[in-house]
């Protein structure tokens, strides 16, 4: 039997898969053919998610802390009936703000919205602001857009160049690669920015290894390219603020020293104007630059750049960072952070949960997230939820996280899902249909708040089934071909996202017009004599964030360097990693393709097995956006122990 789902993790592409089952059991899953985005392929990750979702390890029944630290099976209605007293009394005593609800991006399903809308109707309770990956540049699109889209993903075969500015198709939206592949092919040309080489490099016609965090350099630069040869759009005055102070910090360097900042030749910052001026230039951006402490402002400077050429409003243009995954959903019941009596930044959970008082945070619950691992300080997020009166924590693992609770419940795999999903890397909305029933023992996210619901008060809403949620998730687009019932027919749309933004080279912001940014610090991120080198966790093709095998969490940590960087060493030596907050022993790889001033790690590493970058990662945010500042921390090499 062959069941349509689609793939609920933290990636762009919300990839439509095609799952065969026999007896009971899934035996293969496989890309949907028909679908215009997934074409019939699923990225290494997926393609292998069979070996977790009948992985050994998996969790089946809820388990309790006991006083000794380690943990024992307990039956459900134990489990919630301890929750529920607990949430009661501490409401009672302190208030919600006394409760903590994380919600993260294990899962992109948006009926894990009805779990924060269940502690919204309990408390509200207090929720985290910001975001550790996109906030960054989710706020900078915002202030200079007045909103977030992205022009069609096949939009990008009018275009007459591209430029992947830090963006890693091979690892981070695979399903890109057709596509540009298809430009190319229509006689488009593409620029590839990035300190790290990457395989990405072979889709590039020319390339630029950019110095980490030199991007503002870089864009600056470029503008005065733009200006200097009469490449700004002659009406460009007509819709954007602020076009004469860009001009002014554009042409405050020469085109030379703006590329001694960024540490490129200056015919490569020639190259970056030239190839932005040739409209219809489609900009790419990937998802690393906002986590630098500019981040925001550097994706500023390349909406301004897109702005500025005449690249906003026509095919084959466009600054993509992020397609709205959630706009074509209904969310208006939830007020969210508005409602929330307080919010700490999700860069700096850790610090921020310890320093709570009057009151104190006492209840944590985490919902479809890993922050011992994935947020900066892990051994601080770890000391934050072991310490507190109840922490909760809903896996299919006993992940890094799941070791600090004190009540771990079990949740579904994407394959045992009910749910609806959007992409943020193209406009498609699914349904995320269960292919098996879920192993006895094991509860939907929702199904785990509908069973809480009644014990804490709480029935109405949480008594209707996913189903009813879902068509009213839904009910913004349904009248336009994208019910339920389409849904389960075949690939459909968003049918309210345009095709080109901003056609009109009108924006909803105050003024109508773009608000170019302005005022920019262009130093690029800086090392120190002690630490010369900055440590850079990677997104890897081998797996999901921190949904890693085991077997490939044992051993040293692999980090990659240019073997000038690290003298006195040899290649597959054992060497410890060392910041200012901390150290790792790592196993070192000589790459003398990558810039001397980095070192590169595996993102998602766990804090249990010694292999989490984000244990030497200082918590801070970003200039805006409240975004974490992975990028920017120096660090050196020291021999092992």
């Amino acid at each position: 039997m062959r069941i349509r789902t689609a793939c609920n993790r933290d990636c762009p592409d919300a990839c439509a898969i095609h799952a065969e089952v026999e007896n009971g059991r899934i035996t293969r899953i496989q890309g949907d053919p028909d679908h215009p985005v997934t074409r019939g392929f699923l990225c290494h990750r997926t393609s292998r998610f069979l070996e977790r979702q009948y992985d050994p390890e998996r969790l089946t029944t809820p388990l309790a802390r006991r006083p000794d630290g380690t943990f024992a099976p307990i039956f459900w209605d134990e489990a919630l009936d301890r929750i529920a007293a607990k949430l009661l009394a501490v409401r009672a005593e302190s208030g919600g703000a006394a409760i903590f609800h994380y919600r993260c991006g294990g899962s992109l399903g948006l009926m894990k919205h009805i779990t924060d809308w269940f502690f919204e109707r309990f408390g509200p309770v207090a929720m985290k602001s910001g975001d550790l990956c996109s906030g960054a540049g989710d706020v900078a699109q915002e202030t200079d857009f007045g909103c977030e889209d992205s022009h069609d993903l096949f939009d990008l075969l009018h275009s007459r160049s591209i430029v992947l500015w830090g963006k890693n198709p091979h690892v981070s939206s695979v399903h890109l690669i057709p596509v540009l592949q298809e430009a190319k092919a229509r006689g488009a040309r593409v620029l590839l920015i990035d300190p790290v080489r990457t395989k990405s490099l072979h889709l590039a016609d020319a390339y630029v290894q950019v110095r980490p965090g030199g991007d503002i350099a870089l864009g600056l630069g470029a503008a005065r390219v733009l200006f200097e040869e009469g490449l700004v759009d002659p009406q460009a005055a007509s819709y954007c603020d602020h076009l004469d102070a860009l001009r002014a910090q554009a042409f405050s360097r020469s085109v030379e020293e703006w590329a001694s900042m960024a540490d490129v030749r200056p015919d490569d910052v020639r190259l970056l104007g030239r190839t932005i001026g040739s409209c219809p230039c489609a900009i790419q951006v990937g998802w690393g630059m906002q986590r630098r402490k500019n981040g925001s402002a550097t994706i500023r400077l390349l909406d301004a750049l897109g702005a500025i050429s005449g690249n906003l409003g026509v095919p084959g243009g466009g600054v993509s960072f992020y397609y709205k995954r959630r706009g074509a959903f209904d969310l208006s019941f939830m007020k969210g952070e508005h409602a929330a009596p307080r919010t700490i930044p999700e860069p700096l959970l850790g610090p921020g949960i310890l320093a709570a008082k009057d009151p104190p945070i006492r209840v944590v619950w985490v919902t479809a997230g890993n922050p011992v691992c994935m947020a900066p300080e892990s051994r601080t997020v770890a000391r934050a939820l072991e310490s507190r009166e109840l922490t909760v924590v809903v896996d299919s693992f006993f992940t890094d996280t799941a070791r600090c609770a004190h009540i771990v419940l079990p949740t579904t795999t994407m394959l045992e899902d009910d749910d609806l999903l959007g992409a943020y890397g193209n406009h498609w909305i699914h349904e995320v249909r269960p292919v098996v029933p879920p192993p006895e023992g094991v509860k939907t996210d929702y199904g785990i708040v509908r069973m809480l619901a009644p014990r804490v008060g709480l029935d109405g809403e949480f008594t209707q089934d996913a189903e009813v949620w879902k068509r009213r998730l839904l009910a913004n687009v349904a009248p336009l071909g994208a019910s339920l019932e389409n849904l389960r027919e075949g690939p459909v749309r968003n049918p309210i996202a345009p095709k080109v933004l901003f056609a009109d080279r009108k924006f909803p912001t105050p003024t109508g017009r773009v608000n170019l940014v302005h005022d920019l610090d262009p130093e690029p991120s800086r090392t120190t004599h002690e630490r010369p080198l900055l440590l850079m966790a990677q997104s890897t093709e081998k797996a999901q964030s921190a949904q890693w095998p085991s077997r490939l969490q044992k051993g040293p940590a692999a980090a990659i360097v240019h073997p000038e960087s690290a003298p006195g060493f040899h290649d597959g030596d054992l060497a410890r990693v060392e910041s200012e907050l901390g150290e790792l022993t790592v196993r070192l790889a000589f790459d003398a393709d990558q810039r001397r001033d980095v070192l590169l790690m595996d993102k998602g590493g766990w804090h249990s097995a010694g292999r989490s970058a984000n244990a030497l990662i200082r918590a801070q945010v970003t200039d805006a956006g409240g975004c974490a500042v992975f990028l920017d921390t120096p660090v050196r090499l020291l021999p092992a122990r």
